[in-house]
């Protein structure tokens, strides 16, 4: 076995030989990671003598394993038989996994997932419910406890799609340090009321220790899941987790940066990044289509548009896996060679399902409301488009020191811009299509916490630039009061 030393252990070992023939002291180099193993010429010559770890499988049935075979051409069952037969475990260990596999099997059958059909021509004697998306997953192990729990929910219920978050993320693992900072933020308040109120230092002790991270929905999640486990014997020593990270962004708007500043994230923020990337796939793959609302399919293309703007190269690979000839955009522009000449090359109309086009519109327009308020306005500008240099003559164009000038005006009349998900709700967006159907007028009603709702933003909508670019291109008209 050859093993290649770490590139500063490589370094000691000749600066150690160098100083060596020259009698001298050496002062060698520290490995990058502070945790790194104290490594020396012993620990490597003792790593090339030992013999290899042995390796152990580590094989386990899950439902997105079952969903993958049984949607397989010909007969998943037995392709499923054949794998669990010819896996490295022990042959002790097969008759347990087959009981899984059994368990799960019949679990997806009762909820619909998959249905029993005649034998086709191909072998096949199962099928995935045609009902659902067609990259309908359950890559994790309470996918369906998400599934099952979902229509319990009051799909008219205002806080729909927050609660629809939080099963998301019920299911999925604890980002322990994020939720660590949000129980820090709950406790700092709690003592800062309880002083206050001039409770006792023991007392105060006491009760902190009581306190939890937020957890919405706690005593529904964990009745249902309860319910679920009795009914599923497969669930073993699975547990359900719920917490409040994207719910909490969402019910906010919050950029990806806000909230690292707000919970001083910035040496963790791949973990908040993992953790959205792990929401935004089971919100976009694993809850059916059947149950999304406009605001569930609004969070979702928030999810997509925060990540995006984070690292496009998660979204570029899921991407690349659903679909071998996707090219990122930025591949596109620098010219490299796309899709196969029998595969169509031309970019899907971004304006032909106008519910999801009205979503990703809704979307860049309080991306804009949430610089604007906070005084981001360099960045505010930077979520809209810029007018061409034809109707750039004509408007006054918009610039930092305009949007702050705007900002100061509203600020004299109201508290602040509200953009909780009432603020967002649907009603208060207004859509015009102009005569010659090449335009969109967009109005933003701005809800303040009085209720006045007096001021309002209006765009342009550039339908013919949107299907070019992929996406809304919306340049900003006005933002002052109504009339």
């Amino acid at each position: 076995m050859v093993v290649q030393a770490p590139e500063h252990v490589i370094e000691n070992l000749r600066l150690r030989e160098r100083a060596a023939r020259e009698g001298r002291r050496v002062v060698t180099r520290k490995p990058p990671d502070h945790n790194f193993v104290n490594w020396d010429l012993n620990t490597f010559k003792r790593l090339m003598g030992s013999p290899p770890e042995q390796l152990v499988s580590r094989f386990q049935v899950s439902h997105a394993m079952l969903l993958s075979v049984l949607s397989r051409p010909g007969d998943g069952c037995r392709a499923m038989q054949r794998l669990i037969r010819d896996c490295h475990d022990p042959d002790a260990a097969k008759p347990a996994l087959r009981r899984r596999a059994w368990q799960l099997f019949r679990s997806l059958v009762s909820r619909g997932v998959v249905e029993l059909v005649s034998k086709t021509t191909e072998g096949a004697k199962v099928r995935v419910n045609v009902d659902l998306q067609d990259d309908f997953s359950m890559d994790q192990t309470l996918s369906l406890y998400l599934l099952e729990t979902l229509p319990l929910l009051d799909g008219e219920s205002p806080d729909y799609v927050l609660d629809v978050l939080t099963l998301v993320e019920s299911i999925l693992e604890d980002p322990e340090l994020i939720l660590r900072r949000q129980l820090d933020r709950v406790k700092d308040r709690a003592v800062a009321q309880m002083k206050a109120d001039g409770v006792e230092y023991e007392e105060r002790m006491a009760e902190l220790e009581k306190l939890e991270y937020p957890k919405p929905l706690r005593d529904f999640v964990y009745e249902t899941f309860n319910a679920f486990a009795a009914r599923h014997p497969w669930v073993g020593e699975e547990n359900i987790r719920p917490k409040s990270i994207a719910r909490e962004m969402f019910e906010s708007f919050r950029s990806f940066a806000d909230y690292v500043l707000d919970y001083e994230l910035q040496r963790s923020e791949g973990l908040l990044l993992r953790h959205l990337h792990g929401v935004y796939k089971a919100l976009a793959q694993t809850v059916p289509d059947g149950v999304k609302t406009d605001e569930v399919r609004e969070a979702e293309l928030y999810l997509r548009t925060l990540l995006r703007q984070v690292d496009s190269s998660l979204e570029d690979e899921w991407e690349r896996m659903r679909d071998p000839n996707y090219r990122p955009l930025a591949s596109a522009r620098a010219g490299e060679p796309a899709r196969s000449p029998d595969v169509q090359t031309s970019p899907p109309d971004v304006t032909a399902n106008p519910k999801t086009f009205t979503a990703a519109i809704r979307t860049r327009i309080f991306t804009f409301l949430r610089a604007w308020t906070i005084g981001q306005h360099r960045a505010a500008l930077d979520a809209l488009d810029e007018a061409p240099l034809d109707e750039a003559m004509d408007l006054l164009s918009w610039t930092p020191e305009r949007l702050r000038s705007a900002l100061e005006g509203y600020r004299v009349e109201h508290e602040r811009v509200r953009l909780d998900p009432e603020a967002r709700n649907i009603r208060h967006t207004h859509i015009e299509p102009s005569d010659d159907r090449r335009t969109w007028r967009v109005q933003q009603v701005l809800i303040d916490p009085a209720m006045d709702n007096d001021w309002m933003a209006e765009f342009d909508l550039d339908l013919a630039a949107s299907r070019v670019a992929n996406r809304p291109v919306l340049r900003l008209r006005s933002i002052g009061p109504i009339g």
